[in-house]
């Protein structure tokens, strides 16, 4: 009989023996190279915290006592011990269990996380809030060593350590965010890894002294000796200086001794960090070898590690060949991203171009300012981030680039929906706050082709704040490139006419065009004569080009792939009113609550962005 069955909470993990648990961990490996390799998802970094989940719930109630996630990429363990094992079935598929901590899902999830850095402060809040209600649980955040690489984990450590609060911060040090963790706080954490055998040695005194009454009394009056020799002989660390119990670092994967730690930071009662050291990809050596291609993963077999999935070049990966192209004629040309050099392919253009590219961990608000300095001195930054984060970096895109008309340039991926890892992840809110920043150019590439003529133009020629925003993946059913690239578009915008009709006008962007097109199509069938245009910036809108190219009948449907009330409808509604008071525009975009996750095709039937349902829209309101 697999323990792992039977393991449903908290209870059921406190009457295991240390050999059983260490059997569970094992079970817990295989099981989750199983499910992931049918469904996808991140496999590395729930390899590498197995033990030290089963010794977080082992040691915590997580229906009670709040157990905070950063990111919370490597929350699969933490939902396999809680009762959601038959879930894993359907991770992360349309109307399944999200691959993200969700409350909605299970009370002992006690926070959505997607984004990273903010666990601190979240858990801080949860004993702050336990101490001004009269409450009684404990409070425990796990932050990997990635997102400690971002500002706001040490706004968080810094008020932690002063407000007294009794919580646990669990520093998960796997060397890793996404790609290999850069910057001052990795070879800090480098050298506190040194420590380990130190803290054995410290342990072992403490046991042996506190088992007589001299021994107390000896451990006391050589307690002074032994911080100043551990200063002598240690970094002092800035986790200490901040006021925070330092305990570690660790070896996260020692089942039995991460729960006597555990037990002891619980047992202190006031802020206390432990430094915990896990292996990202541990128990499968495919992961082991390749954690950055295993970290987040489509569907795999397990035997080979190899995917299934079709390949082919992707937008990230054409925009890295571009960088590359143009950075050969510019010496002028560098790189910015945040932790994922790979993921945006940026690789390439990194190891050729070292002193041209800069990764700055996860801290999107500095890459946007830094580029600002760098654009302000002469040099040309690009700043290549996904969608999703960008929308961090909204004060500085306003203050840092577009208030100086700075020529930075946007490479925003992961434009529109992603898919799988749902409500954190998609990216569509970028149109709508971008926009907001004057002087501000939006282009959006319907194909990889096009994405390249775009980057040219806003690298090259261009002068002023210019984001080019593509989508996950590569090109869809359409490979062309409709525009001739030149200073009209900064000034006027674009619009490419596909299809011309005169009973109805589509208007869509970016990848978007092919649902369009094929809903153009369906209604042709019906009956219904639809043009079809395109806009190849969202930012400036050309109104003019929109009512030479629309259709006889004054009536426009607007189709976007972003959140609502964050496109472009509004402001063209308005504009194309200005200009014909008769005109009637209605549209469909992914509406005002948070989308979910699931695969695409699912996701478009479902808001109403596949062919059918745009045909039914249009067809719906032409007859009301």
């Amino acid at each position: 009989m697999s323990i792992l069955e039977n393991i449903h909470g908290h209870e059921d993990l406190l009457r295991l023996s240390d050999e059983e648990r260490l059997l569970l961990c094992q079970q817990i490996r295989a099981f989750l190279i199983d499910r992931v390799s049918k469904t996808g998802g991140h496999l590395a970094s729930n390899l590498g915290t197995v033990e030290l989940t089963v010794a977080l719930e082992t040691v915590y109630n997580t229906n009670e006592d709040r157990l905070v996630f950063d990111v919370g990429h490597q929350s699969y363990v933490h939902k396999m011990l809680t009762g959601r094992q038959a879930d894993f079935e359907r991770l992360r598929q349309f109307g399944g269990m999200a691959g993200f901590p969700k409350p909605c899902e299970s009370d002992t999830d006690a926070f959505v996380a997607g984004h990273a850095s903010s666990s601190v402060s979240i858990a801080l809040g949860m004993a702050r809030a336990r101490t001004l209600s009269g409450k009684d649980y404990d409070v425990v955040a796990v932050i990997g060593d990635g997102a400690a690489t971002g500002g706001m984990a040490y706004e968080g450590l810094n008020d932690a350590a002063e407000s007294h609060e009794p919580m646990v911060i669990i520093l998960n040090d796997n060397e890793m965010s996404i790609d290999r963790n850069v910057g001052g706080m990795a070879h800090h954490l480098s050298r506190l890894r040194t420590k380990e055998s130190y803290l054995g040695m410290k342990q072992r005194y403490r046991s042996f002294m506190s088992k007589t009454k001299a021994g107390a009394v000896i451990y006391r009056t050589t307690r002074s000796v032994k911080d100043w020799f551990k200063r002598m002989v240690l970094p002092i660390t800035l986790f200490e200086n901040m006021g925070l119990t330092y305990l570690g670092p660790v070896d996260g994967n020692d089942l039995p001794n991460l729960i006597g730690l555990l037990r002891l930071a619980k047992e202190m009662k006031k802020p206390v960090l432990v430094h915990v050291l896990t292996k990202k990809g541990k128990g499968y050596t495919f992961a082991e070898e390749n954690p950055s291609k295993f970290h987040g993963i489509g569907k795999f077999d397990p035997a080979t590690g190899e995917t299934f999935s079709k390949g082919g070049a992707t937008f990230s990966d054409s925009f890295g060949k571009t960088m590359l192209a143009l950075a050969q004629k510019d010496d002028r040309i560098c790189a910015i991203t945040a932790a994922m050099p790979g993921g945006t392919g940026l690789l390439e253009f990194k190891k050729t171009y070292p002193k041209r590219t800069f990764d700055v961990g996860i801290a999107e608000e500095h890459a946007v300012s830094m580029a600002g300095g760098l654009a302000k001195q002469g040099m040309v930054p690009v700043v290549a981030l996904y969608s999703t984060f960008l929308q961090r970096s909204y004060d500085m895109i306003m203050q840092d680039i577009a208030m100086l008309h700075l020529h930075v340039v946007l490479a925003v991926d992961r434009a529109g929906l992603v898919g799988e890892d749902g409500e954190t992840h998609h990216g569509i809110y970028d149109v709508g706050f971008m926009r907001h920043a004057p002087g501000m150019t939006i282009l959006c590439p319907v194909s990889t082709l096009e994405q390249q003529k775009m980057l040219e133009w806003a690298i090259e020629e261009h002068d002023g704040p210019v984001a080019v925003r593509y989508p996950r993946g590569g090109d869809r059913g359409y490979t062309g490139c409709d525009f001739e690239f030149g200073p009209q578009i900064a000034s006027q915008g674009a619009v490419a006419c596909h299809r011309r009709g005169s009973d109805v006008t589509l208007i869509t962007y970016g990848t978007l065009l092919d649902n369009t097109l094929k809903a153009a199509q369906l209604l042709s069938e019906r009956g219904i004569d639809a043009t079809v245009l395109r806009l190849l910036t969202v930012a400036p809108l050309n109104v003019d080009a929109v009512l030479e190219n629309m259709s006889e009948t004054a009536h426009v449907v607007i189709l976007e792939e972003t959140a609502g009330g964050c496109g472009i409808r509004e402001a063209l509604a308005w504009e194309l009113h200005q200009r014909r008071h008769e005109v009637r525009v209605d549209g469909i975009d992914l509406g005002h609550q948070f989308v979910t996750h699931g695969d695409m095709n699912s996701l478009y039937k479902h808001y109403g962005l596949d062919a059918e349902s745009i045909a039914d829209f249009v067809q719906e309101v032409r007859q009301s």
